[in-house]
């Protein structure tokens, strides 16, 4: 008996040996037929942009074109469960934004689940969102905006692209962590909203840096804050939220690559190898510096790690502002 267990064990660990052979082969091999990656917005706009960038980077290390395919609607669902629903081959991927974790907060019930559906390769960029005001408007500073609506609650609004987006996520949590009362107004997009406080519809907006750093050699509006942890390379000058009286505040718009549940490690680990590769490609550094984007290209552990802390901080900001798709 105690014979016939050592030869069963030795033949299980030569399986488990030849099997982990044929799975570094296999990624060692990969791709041998184009990728797929989706994107969960119309063409034209950052996320698209910026897939096809980095799939031209990525054609050249796998010898293979990816294939960009735009599944826009519902804040990135559909082509997020088009991903879930994915065989976890690495032939289908998804570029999300920083909206991806936040959809089971805004929506009623969503087709997969958040965490347990998608296996994490790289957050591959962050971008800094502005607070901005019309220069007519006589407000200097982030402080001297936040004492006026805490002197008179709903006196002033914000502009800012549509509900549940970066924009309006950002305002909400400046609104939760300064405990002021400011009305958001929604645009059809963010140029329109930074157009409503150049013509004094709106007394501020918050938009993305590429919309903002265009329209200051105008000189109608000025940036009295920007919303990531540190100071945006773009306007060093600029102080952040977190500096301007509200430590702690830090809100970005941030993209990055999953895959669906279940891929292996060892393609894991190759898609994240590559990706990560691509982020040093002059033409993507280019592209991300264009939208005011600072690279990252970490972990598939630490991807997964911010994912799951985005979720947890901004799921009490998002029930106080009661924002929801129905």
């Amino acid at each position: 008996m105690i014979a016939l267990r050592a030869l069963t064990a030795g033949f299980a660990a030569a399986a488990m040996i030849a099997s982990l052979g044929c799975s570094t082969a296999a990624a060692d091999a990969f791709p041998t037929k184009p990728v797929r990656i989706l994107v969960p917005y119309a063409a034209g706009g950052a996320v698209d942009v910026l897939a096809r960038t980095i799939g031209q980077s990525l054609s050249k290390t796998w010898g293979q074109q990816p294939v960009i395919e735009n599944r826009p609607g519902a804040g990135g669902v559909i082509a997020s469960q088009a991903l879930a629903q994915s065989a976890p081959d690495g032939y289908t991927l998804i570029l999300v934004a920083s909206g991806h974790p936040l959809n089971q907060f805004i929506y009623p019930k969503l087709p997969y689940d958040t965490f347990k559906n998608f296996s994490a390769i790289t957050e591959i960029a962050y971008s800094p969102l502005a607070v901005v005001v019309s220069k007519k408007s006589g407000i200097s500073d982030l402080k001297e905006l936040i004492a006026r609506a805490r002197e008179k609650p709903d006196s002033l609004s914000y502009g800012m692209s549509g509900n549940g987006t970066s924009a309006h996520l950002a305002g909400e949590l400046l609104k939760y962590m300064a405990k002021v009362s400011i009305v958001a107004v929604p645009y059809k997009g963010g140029a329109p909203a930074l157009m409503a406080v150049i013509a004094g519809e709106v007394p501020m907006s918050i938009n993305p840096l590429p919309e903002v750093i265009g329209q200051l050699d105008g000189g109608a509006v000025r940036v009295l804050a920007v919303t990531t942890a540190t100071r945006a390379k773009q306007l060093p000058e600029v102080p952040t939220v977190a500096e301007s009286g509200l430590p702690g505040y830090d809100a970005a718009v941030w993209w990055g690559f999953l895959a669906p549940a279940g891929l292996s490690p060892e393609l894991t680990q190759k898609l994240n190898r590559d990706i990560v590769g691509a982020l040093h490609d002059p033409v993507v550094v280019a592209a991300l510096d264009k939208i005011g984007a600072t690279p990252v290209g970490n972990s598939p552990q630490e991807f997964d790690a911010l994912i799951h802390a985005e979720a947890a901080k901004w799921e009490p900001v998002l029930k106080e502002a009661q924002i929801k798709v129905e």
